[in-house]
């Protein structure tokens, strides 16, 4: 070994010795070189720069191995085929509806509609959004479901050459594939192929059809109005058609149609004047569909939404994702509707109703809409419903449509809702069948010793003066209720709603929702009464079975959720609640119906101010259903209107009440398919239990509204004799409830109502 080497060696070993000396405190010095040796800049580099060469590599070699395919759109529409709950076939459905056109038929600025919708930089991308591709993957490698952010290149290729699948592998041969269109097609050619295979609802795949669908015009024939409709509805087809949309997905439209026109101009390819002066194209009411006359279209549109609801949820998909996997998609779809139970219910509504109207003779039969939901509360599915008289005819179903208030029906949830919460009255009595209250008309509503400004009137007019909210129920007394809500808290009241099943999102907690001033649907009451007839678990009706396709199995969601409120506070509701059918507004109608046959009820009626919604929700054990009768406008606006006069009702002295048709309805068809059982219930409290007495009530036109708060019967020491709800008490003498006892003399219904049904802030007049 030389000096150089050996002078090395001591320095190397000197260097060592160094390290390897422990410090002035004893301890040693950990060491860091083999730690900086295995991670340096270098090599951190390298290894960044050799991934991205992999990915890199990877992705010529996908671009390399996967071709343009053959379009398969027409492989794709497939019927679907649609059963009762027995297997019988209900209806086959999905002939498509679908005609292609060339791009010249269709008006150019009617074409950039599209473009500004959904891809504003068409024209001159690659075809791929980057960004929204790799945040595409990276949401579902983690679960967390699709988002936009597709550019009409890759919308095309996924309705043409692929499909919806949320699948790495389909979002990596989505981009491929539309990099490769781009290059092979014109910008031209991509969207006549995105604009004509594309589903706009109504059954129609293609702009020609959807043209037709909503304004009964070809393509050519369509303003930029309509273009902007008919682009914004790619989003949310069903949720945006405007003869089916709820309020909020109405108002949803608009802002997308108004967002369209609104991108055409900031592009230059539509003038701000000439936007200026444009107005909604409200389009027409949409044709049958073959295969859907009848009731067929109401439980086939329902039974679509469930599914697609479901694979939104399982799958993470938009709601446009979902409606292209389940429309004409070959899938078959067995309902929870039995078929003999459906039949009855069509037959009760055309024997007590429908038979009975002529438009002809009456404008305001024409008004009158009927809708209806059966549940099975034990198992949480639909057994039958009622959309409308014709699919054809009458395109949104009244057994789901919300925009009609459900009145005093409501009146139920305020009591289990003061139940639940232990609630007591304004001198700190506990809220119960029992309590009194008093039963004035129009007394205003009192918390703590403040008035809140809010006094409803009873049908009527009536004063009962001080009453047991037993009575209170049968007698649908609105002040009492009114009081009650206060009293309980209306944030508590409207929460319970929501625990019951109740949508109440955006809805104000003010005293006026007491008496039901809220948009709710048959579906949603039968949903909340069931949850009330099953002991407090909750109950979401369903009305899927199992959906297959192919070897894919889809089944819903348990319709029976957990405990919402405690099995005593519904039960004690169910008890009260028979009261109302053997002593109150639904004596007349169900109680003393020849074929009730001893059968225990529970229910509620509920009329609507203006006589414009008449309601009867009622159950058996082992069944719940409710009816709802609708005034409508039959031509558009569509305006809701008065029920009065109809099938022939003298006006003023024969309004279509809850416990009139909605009742008769309820009890033809409930008694025709129900077996007698009684109720198992665990309270004391309650008509079933332990009848109240019924204090006449007098008519008192001039009065001083009670300023006292509400005050508690006295405690009986005697135990509750079990009466069977299935014997109806006998009351001296009542008042059929199709014809009001007495007509106001000083005030009339309208008082202090405002003409907006849909205000909360309104005083509702209803009663029964």
């Amino acid at each position: 070994m030389g000096r150089a080497e050996e002078r090395r060696a001591r320095q190397r070993g000197g260097h060592r010795a160094v390290l390897a000396q422990p410090s002035s405190r004893g301890e040693a010095k950990p060491g860091k070189g083999g730690i900086r040796r295995l991670f340096t800049w270098k090599k951190i580099l390298g290894t960044f720069f050799g991934l991205c060469l992999l990915g890199i590599g990877g992705f010529i070699v996908l671009y390399l191995l996967v071709p343009i395919p053959k379009g398969n759109e027409a492989a794709q529409r497939e019927s679907n085929v649609y059963k009762y709950s027995d297997g019988s076939i209900l209806a086959r459905d999905g002939e498509v509806n679908r005609e292609s056109v060339d791009l010249a038929k269709v008006p150019k600025k009617v074409q950039l509609t599209f473009v500004a919708a959904e891809n504003k930089t068409f024209y001159h991308d690659s075809g791929v959004d980057l960004k929204g591709t790799v945040r595409g993957l990276i949401n579902t490698l983690s679960g967390k479901g699709a988002q936009g952010g597709s550019t009409i290149t890759q919308q095309y290729v996924k309705n043409y050459y692929l499909n919806q699948d949320q699948t790495v592998t389909r979002k990596l041969k989505e981009l491929v594939i539309s990099l490769k269109v781009d290059q092979k097609l014109s910008k031209d050619d991509i969207l006549k192929g995105y604009i004509n295979t594309s589903y706009y609802g109504r059954g129609a795949y293609g702009i020609q059809a959807a043209a037709q669908a909503y304004y009964r015009v070809d393509a050519d024939r369509l303003t930029v109005q309509q273009g902007a409709y008919l682009a914004a509805l790619l989003q949310a087809p069903s949720q945006y058609d405007w003869a089916a949309a709820s309020p909020t997905g109405k108002k949803l439209a608009q802002a997308r149609w108004n967002y369209v026109l609104d991108n055409m101009v900031k592009q230059g390819w539509l003038g701000s004047a000439e936007r200026q002066g444009m107005k909604f194209p409200v389009p027409k009411d949409p044709k049958g569909a073959p295969g859907r006359e009848g009731q067929k279209g109401y439980l086939i549109d329902l039974a679509d939404k469930q599914l697609e609801q479901k694979l939104m949820k399982d799958e993470g998909i938009t709601q446009s994702q979902a409606e292209a996997e389940v429309e004409d998609r070959g899938w078959t779809i067995t309902l929870n509707v039995d078929r003999k139970k459906q039949a009855a219910l069509e037959k009760a509504v055309k024997a007590q109703l429908t038979s009975k109207l002529d438009p002809k003779k009456r404008a305001v039969d024409a008004a009158v809409q009927a809708g209806a939901v059966s549940v099975d509360p034990k198992t949480g599915r639909i057994v039958a419903l009622y959309g409308g008289k014709d699919y054809f005819t009458h395109y949104t179903s009244n057994a789901t449509r919300h925009d009609f208030q459900p009145a005093s029906t409501f009146k139920p949830v305020i009591l289990a809702a003061a139940l639940e919460e232990g609630a007591t009255t304004q001198d700190g009595r506990p809220i119960g069948a029992s309590t009194i209250y008093d039963g004035t008309s129009g007394r205003d509503v009192v918390d703590h010793g403040r008035k809140v400004g809010f006094g409803p009137p009873n049908e009527d007019e009536v004063d009962y003066g001080p009453i047991p909210v037993q009575t209170a129920m049968n007698k649908s007394v609105n002040s009492v209720f009114a009081q009650m809500g206060v009293d309980v808290g209306m944030e508590k009241v409207m929460e319970v709603a929501g625990e019951l099943g109740m949508d109440t999102k955006g809805m104000q907690p003010v005293p006026a929702q007491t008496l039901g001033s809220m948009g709710a649907s048959p579906l949603e009451m039968a949903g909340i009464y069931a949850t009330l007839d099953n002991h407090g678990r909750k109950v979401t009706p369903s009305i899927v079975k199992e959906a297959e396709q192919s070897s894919r199995v889809v089944k819903p969601a348990d319709p029976i959720g957990e405990q919402v409120i405690s099995r005593e506070a519904a039960d004690t509701v169910t008890s009260v609640l028979t009261g109302v059918v053997d002593d109150g507004t639904a004596r007349t109608s169900v109680a003393d119906n020849p074929t009730r046959d001893g059968q225990q009820v529970a229910g509620k009626t509920g009329t609507s101010d203006f006589d414009r919604s008449a309601w009867f929700t009622g159950y058996t054990p082992d069944l719940v259903t409710s009816v709802g009768l609708f005034g409508e406008q039959p031509k558009p606006p569509y305006r809701h209107v008065g029920l009065t006069g109809a099938t022939g009702l003298l006006p003023g002295s024969g309004r279509v009440n809850g416990g009139g048709y909605p009742a008769q309805i309820w009890a033809a068809y409930t008694f025709g398919v129900t077996s007698r059982v009684a109720f198992d219930l665990e309270t004391t409290q309650g008509a079933a239990v332990q009848p109240a007495p019924t204090p006449s009530a007098t008519p008192s036109p001039s009065r001083t509204p009670s300023q006292s708060p509400s005050t508690s019967a006295p405690p009986t020491s005697e135990a509750p004799s079990r009466t069977p709800s299935g014997t109806p008490s006998q009351t001296p003498s009542r008042t059929p409830t199709q014809t009001p006892t007495q007509s106001p003399t000083t005030k009339g219904p309208t008082a202090g109502v405002t003409d907006n049904p849909f205000d909360p802030g309104g005083q509702q007049n209803s009663g029964q």
